[in-house]
């Protein structure tokens, strides 16, 4: 049975909301190994969530460490139908400024050699990414921040570098210049992988500089970004409990069905440990 209907990706601000109720640590196994940390389970707004830090308590985790298979995988056995995945960014626009959020509805890969699939080993799918998030939970989203007053920019480009290092100033002024409008390093794997697990996905970015482009914010440190996370997270707690009262019980979208017509692999070619490696993700599929 189901342990949670809604995934709440990001730092220990979300699952220590006030108001919480039935608050439980949940240790998920999965075939790809380790989550980042202990999934936090609870009643929030009526509804069952579950928590996830992205880095691990803590922060002990760098991007490029995440186990992003893992994590998603833990979500799809925890019974999770949607996740909201919060995020610190950084502007590649004058407009978009610290402490406002955004909604992207594209992502642009520049990270290197990371796993962003749960398929090979001897099953191949190919799931349609055109539309990476969730139309449904963009909305929801939309209206939550509305609601919550936070200045909010629905739509746009989420690059994900590979960091841990910041953009040098050549590759802020380039991303500008393809019109990118956000840079993060985390969330084009989470949004690959849910699409492949059949899981509605979208990010909340919450943008806490200006990246290296701005001439009177010309470097990115530790200690700015911090100071402006602390009241993005608050901003972002308000916006989730708007999004959790809001969000649809039955989903409208097309992510439950993500791998329909994805699998080319053969059924009669898969073997039975790749059938039992990924039966949780395409079970119902390969009778």
């Amino acid at each position: 049975m189901a342990q949670a209907q809604i995934g709440l990706i990001g730092g220990s601000g979300l699952y220590e909301m006030p108001g919480i109720r039935r608050v439980r640590e949940v240790r998920v196994a999965t075939p790809f190994g380790k989550p980042s940390d202990d999934y936090i389970l609870g009643e929030l707004e009526g509804r069952e969530v579950a928590f996830l830090s992205r880095h691990g308590r803590g922060h002990v985790l760098t991007p490029s460490e995440i186990n992003y298979r893992a994590n998603i995988y833990g979500f799809k056995k925890l019974g999770v139908e949607r996740i909201i995945s919060v995020s610190a960014v950084g502007s590649l626009r004058e407009d978009v400024k610290p402490l406002d959020m955004l909604l992207p509805l594209q992502f642009f890969d520049r990270t290197r050699g990371r796993i962003s699939t749960f398929f090979g080993g001897g099953i191949v799918a190919h799931i349609s990414f055109a539309h990476p998030v969730c139309p449904e939970v963009v909305e929801t989203l939309d209206r939550a921040c509305a609601s919550a007053g936070v200045t909010c920019h629905r739509g746009g480009t989420y690059v994900c570098m590979e960091g841990p290092a910041f953009s040098t100033q050549a590759e802020s002024f380039a991303y500008r210049a393809w019109g990118m409008d956000v840079i993060g390093m985390t969330n084009l794997q989470e949004a690959k992988l849910a699409r492949e697990a059949e899981i509605c996905y979208a990010t909340l970015a919450m943008v806490t500089d200006y990246d290296c482009w701005h001439p009177e914010h010309d470097a990115v440190t530790v200690k700015q970004v911090v100071e402006v996370l602390t009241h993005n997270v608050e901003h972002a707690q308000k916006i989730i409990r708007a999004a959790l009262r809001a969000m649809p019980v039955a989903r409208s979208c097309k992510c439950g069905s993500a791998l329909a017509h994805a699998i080319l692999t053969d059924p009669k070619r898969i073997s039975a440990a790749a059938k039992k490696r990924l039966r949780l993700l395409v079970g119902r599929y390969l009778k």
